[in-house]
C-alpha cells in the first residue's frame, strides 16, 4: 500500500514501491506527537509509538521505520534540549515540520473534583506550560511523567479520586477521563513546534527552510563573522539555539534555521562563507515550512 495524506510533501519515499509507511512517534495515542503524525501524514500509514524521545532515532537506525515526529519546541518554554542533541548525536535530518495547537486540560476518573486531587501527573513541558494555574494549588504534587496522553492512561489505570493528570481533549476522551478544568495552560496561544525526521536528506523545489548545526572558536566575534554570511547574501536567520559542548566547559554548539533552497545561489553562498568561519558545520535539514498562522 502506498503511503497517504501529506507524504508527497516529504518527497524521500518511492511512491511505487508496495508497502505501508512507518511513522514513529513518542508516546501513545492521545499524544501530541500522535497529532503532529496525523497532521503530516495523515492515517494512510502505519503509526509506531516508543516511550522515549531516543527510541525513535534507535527505530530509524534499525530501519524500522522510514521516519519519526518530534517535538523540538514550544512557543511558551522554548527549545527541548534533549531532542537538539539527539539531533547531533544520530546525524540524522529535519525533512518536515508541524506545528501543533497546545491547550492543556486538567483531568481525572469520574467522581473526582479539584478538591478531591492531591497528585498531578503530567510531562514536565507540560508542568512548565502551566505554571500559573499550578502555582495556585501549592498543595499538589506534581509528578513528572512520560508525556501527557501516557499520564492521562496511568491516571485511569490506577483509578484513584485523588491523581488528576494533565493532557488534551482528546486524551480524555480516550482514556475516559472527566475534565476538572480546561484551558489551564498560562499561554492561549501556547504550541509545540514538531520535526520530521528521516536518515536521508532532503533537497527538492518546495524546500524553503534549511537546518544546521555549527561550532566556532571560542574568541570574541566568532559568531558574528559566521552568520553575517546570511545578512549579506540577504538570507533571513530564523532561529538560533546554543548547546554545551560536552567536555568543554562554556563552549556550545548552535542550532540555526533559516529560510532558503540549497539549490538557490545565496542559500548556497551563505552556506560556504559560513563554513569557512566555523570550526566544525553540518546541515541537519532541509524542507518545507509550515506556516504557524494556521493554529491560531
Amino acid at each position: 500500500m502506498k503511503g497517504m495524506g501529506k507524504v508527497d510533501s516529504v518527497g524521500l519515499i518511492d511512491q511505487d514501491k508496495d508497502y505501508s509507511l512507518t511513522v514513529g512517534f513518542q508516546g501513545v495515542k492521545g499524544s501530541f506527537s500522535e497529532e503532529a503524525l496525523i497532521q503530516h501524514f495523515g492515517y494512510g500509514v502505519d503509526m509506531v509509538n516508543v516511550e522515549e524521545f531516543e527510541d525513535i532515532f534507535i527505530e530509524l537506525k534499525n530501519n524500522n521505520i522510514d521516519y519519526g515526529v518530534l517535538p523540538i519546541e514550544n512557543s511558551s518554554t522554548g527549545g527541548i534540549s534533549e531532542v537538539y542533541d539527539l539531533l547531533n548525536k544520530y546525524e540524522f535530518y529535519i525533512v518536515g515540520e508541524e506545528y501543533v495547537k497546545v491547550n492543556h486540560h486538567l483531568m481525572a476518573i469520574d467522581g473526582s473534583s479539584i478538591e478531591d486531587i492531591k497528585e498531578v501527573y503530567s510531562h514536565s513541558q507540560a508542568f512548565s506550560q502551566c505554571s500559573e494555574f499550578l502555582n495556585g494549588h501549592t498543595n499538589w504534587k506534581l509528578i513528572p511523567y512520560h508525556n501527557t496522553a501516557k499520564s492521562a492512561e496511568h491516571v485511569k489505570k490506577s483509578n484513584k479520586k485523588y491523581m488528576a493528570a494533565i493532557g488534551s481533549i482528546r486524551a480524555s476522551k480516550l482514556y475516559g477521563l472527566k475534565i476538572l478544568k480546561y484551558n489551564i495552560n498560562t499561554n492561549n496561544y501556547n504550541s509545540t513546534r514538531f520535526v520530521i525526521i528521516s536518515k536521508h536528506m532532503r533537497q527538492d523545489k518546495d524546500c524553503n527552510k534549511i537546518s544546521a548545526v555549527l561550532s566556532l572558536e571560542h574568541r570574541a566575534g566568532s559568531l558574528y563573522n559566521a552568520l553575517r554570511a546570511f545578512a549579506k547574501n540577504d538570507i533571513n536567520l530564523l532561529k538560533i539555539e546554543s548547546r554545551p559542548i560536552k567536555d568543554r566547559p562554556w563552549q556550545y554548539i548552535f542550532y540555526i534555521d533559516f529560510e532558503g533552497n540549497l539549490s538557490n545561489e545565496n542559500a548556497h553562498t551563505a552556506v560556504e562563507l559560513v563554513k569557512e568561519s566555523c570550526l566544525n558545520f553540518r546541515l541537519i535539514g532541509s524542507y518545507t515550512k509550515s506556516e504557524v498562522e494556521k493554529i491560531e
